[in-house]
């Protein structure tokens, strides 16, 4: 690939938001309690949602600052309580004109919108009915897609009904930092994730009988799945965790159905933790007919995982405050993740590995070649930047970002249809387990005063966003040339 291969004229150069992580006003204008809300309101809790990073308040601040450095789409969510705030029933009014104000500012500004339905904050109503354990909620979140598409639904030009399904199911079941904080309910995350599923198809068939002139899709994390050695047991180990992290929810959307090849791996699974799966006749017809009309998948990406084979009990502790190497994931009947002393990892343990990305979306491309369209939706590091003097030198973002949009291009010259890709995130957020210290926006929040600088991230952005062309990660030889110009563009704004 040529150093000065080109993202295609109509690529998206987008940020990433979700409503919990930067709306704060949780209490306002009627908006009703997620499970996030109890879950931060805990003793223990080291943060809440109250401010995050104001956005209710001061999107059309932020939404300028997209503008103004050329980041041409916003993924933002809905808080389902906010327009619903028993998460059923009576319509707040205020939250549908909110959202009706926040996207017409996006579309003003030409930053397209691209509307998540659900990004992690079920009703707290229904996470304490079951949560996605209980089938019930698959039909009330189809009720809450319905009202949002009536809504919303000739403003919005892209939906997507979830963001990581995976998420929900392995962090809240499997690793427990999630609410409802369990561990090990292995058999518990893959009933979730089929439901999650259901809810999912029905809504897209919802949307399309609907006739309404945008497009839905759903946004999965998508993490590579490597043997950490070739022998037998560690390719099975990487099979078994790709099974159920990709694969199990991947064949629901594309193919309408799971392969007897999935559910050998998932049935395994299974049987070496005491569980069976559920499931209804409906759910697969549900399956096929929006296997036959989903119109993109969004990938998150961050990192791919080195498995090794495991024969003992589950263990897990998660590294939620960026004391590196302090990171354990080994599950009963799966296999254990273990360092790459080859890869880099963040102060998070989380392996840099761009390589992964890039065979994701082939692997996407080669394996359901039904899927239309590809966005990467979210990919981004998490880094303890620090403010000196108003600025931020995030250099080891830039390094980061280039390095997995070097993958996309290696994608797309090959063919696989990427047509956009959102940094997360776009300002500083709350983060889901490490609260306020890891950030990775490419506006610094300071979360006392609100006010937002540019990172040294967003100058570089800008420029890719202008040219289409990969820019050299500053103070590199490559850099020199560019030096100059940029310096002056940086200058420029901070006197403006």
């Amino acid at each position: 690939m040529s150093e000065l291969a080109r993202f295609p004229e109509n690529f998206v150069f987008g940020g990433a938001t979700a409503a919990y992580q930067v709306e704060g006003a949780t209490k306002e204008d009627g908006r009703g309690p997620c499970v996030w809300d109890e879950h931060m309101a805990r003793p223990e809790s080291r943060f809440d949602g109250d401010p995050a990073s104001d956005f209710y308040h001061r999107y059309p601040e932020d939404i300028k600052l997209a503008h103004d450095f050329g980041v041409n789409g916003i993924r933002i969510s809905l808080s389902w309580t906010r327009i619903l705030p028993e998460g059923k029933g009576k319509i707040n009014q205020k939250g549908i004109d909110y959202y009706r104000k926040l996207i017409a500012e996006c579309q003003a500004q030409n930053v397209e919108p691209l509307v998540t339905l659900h990004h992690f904050d079920t009703p707290l109503p229904f996470f304490h009915d079951g949560h996605w354990l209980n089938r019930n909620l698959i039909e009330e979140f189809v009720e809450y897609a319905r009202i949002c598409f009536e809504a919303f639904g000739q403003q919005v030009k892209q939906w997507a009904t979830f963001n990581e399904p995976w998420s929900i199911a392995q962090n809240g079941y499997i690793a427990g930092n999630f609410p409802p904080c369990e561990h090990f309910e292995i058999a518990k995350a893959i009933q979730i994730e089929h439901n999650l599923m259901v809810a999912h198809a029905r809504a897209v068939n919802l949307y399309k009988s609907m006739g309404l002139p945008g497009k839905i899709g759903i946004v999965h994390t998508l993490e590579g799945k490597v043997p950490f050695t070739d022998s037998p047991a560690d390719r099975h180990a990487a099979q078994l965790d790709d099974a159920i992290s990709n694969r199990f929810m991947l064949d629901a959307c594309f193919l309408g159905r799971y392969s007897d090849e999935t559910m050998d791996l998932i049935d395994e699974i299974l049987e070496k933790n005491w569980g069976v799966l559920a499931t209804d006749p409906q759910d697969f017809r549900d399956f096929r007919e929006a296997a036959a009309q989903i119109d993109f998948l969004g990938m998150n990406y961050y990192s791919s995982h080195f498995l090794q084979a495991y024969d003992g009990e589950s263990k897990v502790f998660n590294n939620s405050t960026g004391e590196k190497g302090t990171s354990v994931f080994a599950l009963r009947g799966i296999g254990a993740r273990v360092t790459n002393p080859e890869v880099p990892t963040t102060d998070w343990d989380w392996p840099i590995y761009p390589e992964g990305m890039y065979r994701q979306l082939k692997r996407i491309a080669h394996d359901y070649p039904n899927y239309k369209e590809l966005y990467i939706t979210e990919n981004g590091m998490g880094y303890k930047d620090e403010l000196k003097n108003g600025e931020i030198d995030d250099t080891p973002r830039i390094a980061y970002v280039r390095e997995h949009l070097e993958a996309v291009l290696r994608a797309i010259d090959e063919g696989v249809n990427v047509r956009g890709y959102y940094i997360w995130s776009l300002q500083d957020m709350l983060s889901w387990s490490n609260g306020y210290n890891k950030r990775y926006g490419l506006f610094y929040v300071d979360y006392e005063t609100q006010k937002r600088w540019p990172k040294k991230s967003a100058y570089w952005y800008k420029r890719l966003s202008e040219t289409h062309v990969l820019q050299p990660v500053p103070g590199t030889e490559a850099d020199a040339g560019e030096k100059e110009e940029a310096s002056a563009c940086e200058a420029a704004y901070q006197s403006a």
